[in-house]
Formats: C-alpha cells, sequence, structure tokens
C-alpha cells in the first residue's frame, strides 16, 4: 500500500512558518520584557530627591508657585524638563551634574508640587524660568531635553544674557520629509481627552500620533509600565508642550526670527542612535542661532538623560565649563 507523503516543498514551507512564529513570538515576548525592566527602571530611578538636595519655591510673576530642588555647588545649572516629565526625570542628571554645579531640578507649571494658573501661555513658562535665576543669583546654564530644550530656547530669546550658555538635547523639530509632521488638530483632541477624564486615551494619543510610536506598543506600555498611571496624571501638560513646539514640527523650515535674539552660545546635541529626523532638525537649528553648534552623541539615543545620565552629564559638563 502506498503512502501518501505531502511534498518536500510543502514540509520545508512548514517548518519556515513555524521557525517564524518562535521569532516572532520570542521577539514578542523580549519587548515585553523590555518595557517591562524599562518601565521598573524608571520607576525605582525618578522618584524621591536629589542627593543632598534643598526642597525650595519660588513664585512666578503670575502667581504660579514653582517647586524645585537645589543641589551640589559652584556655577547654576538649570534642567528643564520634556514632556510628561517633572523633575524626578532629571534626578540623576542633577545628582551628576551636583558634583561641579549648583543645579536647579524645578517642576514645570502643572507638574509635581508645583501649581498651575490658568489660562496657559509659553510666555508663563519662560518668566517661571526668569524666576528661578532670579532666585539663584541673576544667571544660569540652562539645560533641555526634547520640548523642554524648545522651552529653555524661547527663554533664551527672552531673557537676554541671564542664561550664559546652553545646551539643548534633541529638540524634536520636524523640518522636511524624514519624518511625518504631527497632526495640526493635535493638541485640540488631546485637551478634548483631557477634559473628558480619559487621560489614559490622551497619553497614548500623544505617544502614537506626537512620538510615532507603534499601537501596540503604546498597548503594551499602558498594560505593564509602572510609570503610566504618572504621566496619566500630568496629560493635562501635553498641550503646553505641543503649544511650545508650535510651528517646528509641520516639515517646514524653522521659524527664521523666533529665536533670533538668542546669542547665548549653544550646543544643539543628538544621539547617533536617534532617528534622522532629530539629526535634521538640529542641524538647522545650529545654522539659526547666531552662536552654535551641532554635536552627536555616540552610542545614544533620545532616552539618555533618563538611561545614561552619567554620559549626559559628561558632555553637559564639558560644553558649560568650556572657555
Amino acid at each position: 500500500m502506498n503512502e501518501t507523503r505531502p511534498p518536500r516543498t510543502m514540509l520545508r514551507r512548514t517548518m519556515l512558518r513555524r521557525t517564524l512564529l518562535r521569532r516572532i513570538g520570542a521577539g514578542f515576548v523580549c519587548l515585553v520584557v523590555a518595557i517591562v525592566c524599562l518601565g521598573t527602571y524608571m520607576m525605582r530611578h525618578i522618584e524621591g530627591q536629589s542627593v543632598g538636595s534643598v526642597p525650595k519655591t519660588v513664585t512666578s510673576r503670575d502667581g504660579t508657585v514653582i517647586a524645585y530642588e537645589q543641589t551640589g555647588a559652584g556655577p547654576v545649572v538649570i534642567l528643564v524638563s520634556a514632556a510628561l516629565a517633572d523633575r524626578g526625570g532629571t534626578t540623576r542628571l542633577a545628582n551628576h551634574l551636583a558634583q561641579r554645579f549648583t543645579v536647579i531640578n524645578y517642576d514645570r507649571r502643572g507638574r509635581g508640587k508645583s501649581t498651575d494658573t490658568q489660562p496657559y501661555a509659553v510666555q508663563h513658562e519662560v518668566e517661571d524660568i526668569a524666576a528661578l535665576i532670579d532666585a539663584s543669583g541673576g544667571s544660569a546654564f540652562v539645560f533641555g531635553s526634547s520640548s523642554g530644550s524648545v522651552l529653555a530656547l524661547d527663554a533664551a530669546s527672552r531673557l537676554g544674557g541671564k542664561i550664559r550658555k546652553l545646551f539643548l538635547y534633541e529638540p524634536p523639530f520636524i523640518v522636511d520629509d524624514s519624518r511625518p509632521p504631527l497632526a495640526p488638530d493635535l493638541a485640540e483632541r488631546i485637551t478634548e481627552l483631557v477634559s473628558a477624564g480619559r487621560r489614559n486615551e490622551a497619553v497614548t494619543l500623544f505617544f502614537g500620533k506626537g512620538m510615532g510610536i507603534p499601537n501596540f506598543a503604546v498597548t503594551l506600555m499602558r498594560l505593564v509600565m509602572p510609570g503610566w498611571s504618572k504621566m496619566a496624571g500630568m496629560a493635562h501638560t501635553i498641550p503646553y508642550d505641543l503649544a511650545i513646539l508650535a510651528g517646528t514640527q509641520a516639515g517646514q523650515p524653522l521659524p527664521a526670527q523666533r529665536w533670533s535674539s538668542a546669542t547665548a552660545p549653544t550646543l544643539v546635541m543628538v544621539g547617533s542612535r536617534s532617528e534622522p529626523f532629530f539629526h535634521n532638525g538640529a542641524k538647522a537649528l545650529a545654522e539659526t542661532l547666531a552662536d552654535a553648534r551641532y554635536g552627536c552623541l555616540e552610542g545614544r539615543d533620545h532616552s539618555v538623560v533618563l538611561l545614561a545620565s552619567q554620559a549626559m552629564a559628561t558632555e553637559v559638563t564639558k560644553f558649560f565649563l568650556a572657555r
């Protein structure tokens, strides 16, 4: 009796299919583990105060109370955090910089222990930085990351000699077709979700449409990342950062006159592993400013402030103390 056997090509295809499914499954598990580890790392390292810090407050021009920690001794450095982050996100960086500087690590308005006077305006956040500088001796170096770097740049353009030097890490400018532009109604949609009490959905929308993170990865973050609830608590500040970035994420050249009065020596740095649009935007900004240069941080990406703060501190120290 002859036994019917499947063709060899069919067997090979079946084996290849099984191998592919195993690899996809393994990759999926690795991604979940990575997100869990990252979330756990974040929660362990972004909470609490900097070592030896002194908690303080200052009142901004419109009456908003800005909470901050002062650490270390030496020239003053103010740290400006990114979207969905309070001073906890820069605590480790503050600890490293405190070896050479007096570090002012603050909660931007509406975050952490700072209050939030309405209506919001970018100018009010500039006034917050001005109040911190005035309370710390009248001049300071300023470091900002992501959207916080654009706020720091706005401050430099309006506060003149109060800012001695600027270190800007990965301003998220979209100046060409290397990344799709942001939808012009994104801030409005996020505001509507927050007003309806749908903060988790607001954060999900920001990560997906604003930061370009795939939907399945955002879903995993929401399910397993310990820091998600904290970010949801700051969802109402996402439109603040989008207001700061207005006109810089449409795939068009940067506004020529917006920072024309910013004359402080500036380093615009991007990690070598970050997406091309970060590099293109940083180079465009360096060409726009009066005294700026572009730099590349080898082997790093957008997460360096949190996950490789020592490397970041080394570059910041080198630039701020250079003569």
